[in-house]
């Protein structure tokens, strides 16, 4: 479940009953999750994590506690020591909130995940392992092809089609801070998305990154092609080809988007941070 998905299952469990929202407020030192995880606890059940082991434990305990009535103090002190199990070493603070319907609006906007924008050029069988990929992580992904048939029917929340012919006029229209992942059908295709992708930057700078499916006997085709329509050296070394993280062999097309989004989380993490 993506994190969207989740933060829907839990607004719509908040129409039912009322839950603790158990979120983390502050961390210090070693810990298993950042500032603003959470989980919602109801009598019968849990969604999200703030990491598990005792600590999750613990928490999920004093939530139910709360939901009976009990009080306590907003904001708990945990240290991920001995004495809960644990050897992380850090502290973490967790805040404790009963939550019903009513709070449902400022839920959403609170708790709505920060979400990096990916345009995927191509429905083929590794754009559709590269979106199965993706789907569960914090992405937006505008998924692009010039067959507008080439699209399954059940598409995860985080994922929005895109019929475009010519395919490369969709550029255009990306949010600025998109990684852009590009594997049409045709090399021609690719070579139009990649140039218009180019001219962009050029013009704005505001593509965060421009990935190429292929050889490096393809790359060099491209740079070819791409240096006579007037891209400079240094413009082409803004493209990345082949895509995916160095050292992970294999061609099949999960292996493939195996990498490709560990090497778009790897780019993402200082910015999330």
């Amino acid at each position: 479940m993506n994190a969207q998905a989740l933060l829907d299952s839990f607004i719509a469990g908040l129409a039912r009953e009322p839950a603790v929202l158990v979120t983390v407020a502050s961390a210090e030192g070693s810990v298993p999750r950042e500032t603003g995880a959470w989980m919602a606890v109801w009598a019968q059940e849990v969604r999200g994590t703030i990491g598990g082991g005792h600590v999750e434990f613990t928490a999920i305990a004093e939530a139910r506690r709360r939901l009976r009535g009990e009080a306590g103090e907003p904001v708990r002190r945990y240290a991920l020591g001995p004495s809960l199990g644990q050897c992380c070493g850090g502290v973490v603070h967790l805040r404790f909130e009963l939550v019903g319907a009513a709070d449902a609006a400022r839920l959403q906007q609170r708790l709505a995940p920060c979400l990096a924008p990916v345009a995927l050029f191509g429905g083929g069988h590794v754009g559709r392992a590269i979106v199965a990929a993706l789907a569960p992580l914090p992405f937006q992904i505008t998924w692009i092809d010039s067959r507008d048939e080439i699209f399954p029917a059940d598409l995860p929340a985080n994922v929005q089609c895109e019929h475009s012919d010519p395919v490369q006029a969709a550029v255009g229209d990306l949010a600025p801070g998109t990684s852009v992942l590009v594997m049409s059908f045709s090399h021609a295709e690719d070579l139009d998305v990649v140039a218009a992708c180019l001219a962009r930057r050029r013009q704005r700078g505001d593509l965060d990154f421009i990935g190429l499916i292929g050889s490096r006997t393809k790359w060099a085709t491209f740079r070819h092609r791409l240096a006579d329509r007037g891209f400079a050296d240094t413009e082409l070394a803004q493209v990345t080809c082949p895509i995916g993280l160095p050292g992970i062999a294999g061609k099949e097309p999960a292996v493939i988007a195996a990498s490709v989004a560990a090497q778009l989380l790897q780019r993402r993490r200082p910015a999330a941070a």
